[in-house]
């Protein structure tokens, strides 16, 4: 990708024996959401600490808006815009004067801050709440507040990890309408997240296991790309289906969806005909993956390739 904004090489990072990322390559075009999905420990929360210079990498390099973060780190700072987990707002400053002292950290100061805290507050839809202590926000609200203070100096990109936590499904549509509406006026936006939901509203997504890489893609691509099969498993006795078709070998995972099963299985080892067997009387159709059928399915493949891996070894 020749005009990626940003760009990653092998890039690894290393606490002691513990290896956090491991030669992780990516890049990223102007204008793009990318999201980066995965389990605790997969690696996402040090890549993006690592792409905003605030981590150094033991290997590998970063280029961010044309610049090496080994080299240009305040060229890239200027750039970017960053936000961590607990974003560090101030709980006991109204909304505006948390605003107000971001602005300040950046050097925004005069006509510029002014306009850009109204514009800010309107697209957020914060200026009701502009005199609020932010310790007496909603959770949605906070981060709504802090994504605000990250955007205040005009950044090319913004780094997001997991901003929408713990937040309630309606303030989570509504920080993703934000976001999009940024990306229309040509924000690049790299986000990790623990909501696949989520997941499937970025252009591409990178699956990440132990420090790696296994996936890249758009999210219809990935589906199209899984080999196992989706069924929807309806049932008179769905308990003990789950439990006989999650000890059948080829499937991957039996879980409860509503009144019925979502079961995933590779047709090469548990075809249609194995399935039935396993749970008599239950009715089997297929159905539509989801992007957590695909990082379930690359996860087994992962840890079965590591277990012949280790036999092969002995």
């Amino acid at each position: 990708m020749t005009d990626a904004i940003i760009s990653v090489r092998g890039l690894s990072r290393r606490f002691g024996a513990l290896v956090a990322v491991d030669r992780l390559d990516i890049e990223v075009a102007p204008g793009e959401i990318v999201g980066l999905v995965g389990p605790d420990g997969a690696g996402k929360t040090t890549t993006l600490r690592m792409l905003c210079g605030l981590v150094a990498p033991t290997g590998g390099g970063v280029l961010v808006a044309g610049y090496d973060i080994a080299k240009d780190i305040d060229a890239v700072k200027d750039r970017i815009g960053y936000m961590a987990q607990r974003f560090g707002l101030y709980q006991d400053l109204t909304v505006e004067e948390n605003m107000d002292f971001y602005a300040d950290l950046f050097g925004v100061t005069g006509a510029e801050r002014d306009g850009l805290k109204s514009d800010l507050l309107r697209m957020t839809r914060m200026e009701p709440f502009r005199g609020r202590p932010a310790g007496k926000l909603s959770g949605g609200m906070k981060q709504k507040l802090a994504l605000a203070c990250t955007l205040l100096h005009h950044p090319q990109i913004l780094f997001l990890d997991e901003p929408t936590n713990g937040v309630d499904p309606v303030s989570r549509r509504d920080f993703w309408a934000i976001l999009y509406r940024l990306v229309r006026d040509g924000l690049t936006v790299l986000v990790t997240t623990a909501y696949l939901d989520e997941a499937e509203r970025c252009n591409r997504v990178g699956m990440m296991r132990r420090g790696r890489l296994v996936a890249l893609d758009t999210p219809a691509r990935l589906k199209a790309g899984l080999r196992e099969t989706c069924y929807r498993v309806t049932g008179p006795d769905l308990r003990s289906a789950r439990d006989a078709l999650a000890q059948t070998p080829g499937v991957a995972s039996a879980t409860p969806s509503g009144a019925s099963l979502h079961l995933l299985a590779d047709s090469r080892t548990a075809g249609l005909e194995t399935l039935r067997r396993a749970a008599p009387g239950c009715g089997f159709a297929e159905t539509e993956p989801s992007l957590e059928d695909v990082f379930i399915a690359l996860i087994e493949a992962a840890e079965r390739a590591e277990k012949e891996g280790a036999r092969d070894a002995a």
